[in-house]
């Protein structure tokens, strides 16, 4: 699956947590979020750095520029809430593409076992149908 395909697969399947994921698709899609919600953050951070000031007495003042930073900051933060769900909804197919339960997912929130979550994802799939689905979709 292509980075458009997956995209768009991804998109189109918001919430769908039933159903099987190649690893392609998981792959693109977070690749997607990581740079639509990103680069804002990286933008953000330059004009920041570009408008604050210190005086001399250790007041920090901000310029126009460091408040559009603010502002990206924030349309970043809405970004990253808005592509959450559909995370989460690829991320459960690709477990289940491993004959493993989504909900495996919730090691995500525990420091040291999330390593597991990842491996899940970078594994390949089963072979053939399995408890979730004939097959990722072949797009």
């Amino acid at each position: 699956m292509s980075f458009s395909q997956s995209v768009k697969y991804c998109l189109n399947h918001y919430a769908s947590f039933d159903g099987r994921a190649s690893r392609s698709e998981f792959w693109w899609f977070y690749l997607f979020c990581g740079l639509v919600s990103g680069i804002p953050i990286m933008i953000a951070a330059i004009f920041m750095g570009l408008g604050t000031e210190t005086s001399y007495y250790g007041d920090i003042h901000y310029s126009g520029v460091a408040v559009f930073g603010f502002i990206l900051y924030g349309i970043s933060a809405l970004i990253s809430l808005a592509f959450f769900i559909p995370l989460l909804a690829v991320g459960c197919r690709r477990l289940h593409d491993r004959g493993t339960s989504g909900w495996l997912q919730l090691l995500l929130m525990v420091p040291c076992a999330n390593f597991v979550v990842l491996v899940f994802w970078l594994l390949e799939g089963t072979s053939g149908p399995n408890a979730y689905g004939d097959g990722p979709a072949k797009i």
